[in-house]
């Protein structure tokens, strides 16, 4: 059987596919599942066990209309696909199905073009449903008898133990709790009020003085105020400000190693959960927790109010300190 799964967009949406490739291996365990996605995003998914084959597709081939058409076309005619999972449906991607239409399930969302293309339509994800349950609806015509709820992520041991070996040589020691903190993030409007983030940090400092923080940032304009945050703090040797991960399979790696996570919501927070690591996120007004933090068994939560202005220092540390005292760092 061959099974192909298209997910273009962001990291943690890619992350959060996950969930679906779980399924289909393990309710075909010989398959062969391919997966589309963007690629800068392939290293994510570097010898996770339910992918069989990873088809990238760059920026020059997704906005060069004949190039683009071209590779899908090759795709999906290279070998039959007996199901094909759209789960962006959009006009583009819609073309996987529409190529191979022998293929028995084509299966993608309802929207108002997609209804000649699909056999199997789902309707788009709703703000009060988490993104687990919305994904893993896509598999509702196969029916299948077990159901995967985690989403992961594959490092390798020799990963792990070079980017372990790599935090100790920066001061860090792994026999005490260490907590990944997204201090800032990419976009303005998914990022919390710098000055609150560094008093809540400047509390957590002083009242967890055995716990080990490494910023998270990005080069460039993340890493700017991350710095300025951790000079606002006083450098205090409680933050580990020049721990990097340079990479996609670095940050994996990290996130593998760490005690939990906690900062703004954002795709190194689907890393960390992916690594079975509890977080706890400041959301974005505009995002829903219920559908971008979803419910499995790994300690995950964020706060969310209409406005950023709503969520106070004080309401942040005392959901903090809750966090803390449950994972038992």
């Amino acid at each position: 059987m061959n099974i192909l799964v298209i997910r273009f967009r962001q990291m943690g949406d890619a992350i959060l596919a996950t969930v679906v490739l779980n399924t289909l291996r393990k309710n075909y365990p010989d398959a062969t599942i391919d997966f589309v996605l963007n690629e800068q995003l392939c290293p994510l998914f570097k010898g996770h066990p339910a992918i069989s084959n990873l088809i990238p597709f760059s920026n020059d081939d997704r906005h060069h209309a004949f190039r683009y058409m071209k590779k899908v076309w090759k795709t999906v005619h290279q070998k039959h696909y007996d199901i094909i999972i759209d789960m962006r449906s959009t006009m583009n991607t819609m073309l996987f199905s529409l190529f191979s239409p022998t293929t028995r399930h084509r299966i993608g969302l309802a929207k108002p073009y997609t209804h000649l293309v699909y056999n199997f339509r789902k309707p788009v994800c709703r703000t009060d449903e988490s993104m687990i349950d919305h994904n893993l609806g896509l598999l509702a015509p196969l029916q299948l008898p077990q159901l995967e709820r985690r989403f992961t992520l594959a490092i390798s041991d020799d990963e792990r133990k070079r980017f372990a070996d790599y935090m100790s040589q920066q001061g860090i020691d792994l026999n005490r709790p260490v907590m990944l903190v997204g201090v800032t993030a990419k976009l303005e409007n998914k990022t919390w009020s710098e000055e609150r983030m560094t008093e809540v940090l400047r509390r957590l400092i002083s009242e967890c003085p055995d716990l080990q923080l490494v910023f998270n940032y990005a080069p460039g304009k993340e890493e700017e105020n991350a710095r300025r945050i951790y000079d606002k703090l006083g450098k205090p040797a409680a933050v580990a400000i020049d721990v990097q991960a340079r990479s996609q399979r670095e940050l994996v790696a990290m996130s593998s190693l760490i005690s939990c996570y906690f900062g703004n919501e954002g795709g190194a927070r689907h890393i960390v959960h992916a690594c079975g690591k509890p977080s706890l996120v400041i959301c974005a007004p505009q995002n829903s927790p219920t559908t971008w933090i979803p419910s499995d068994d790994v300690v995950a939560e964020g706060i969310s109010m209409p406005s950023y202005d709503a969520i106070t220092v004080d309401l942040v540390w005392q959901r903090l300190q809750d966090f803390i005292h449950r994972v038992t760092l």
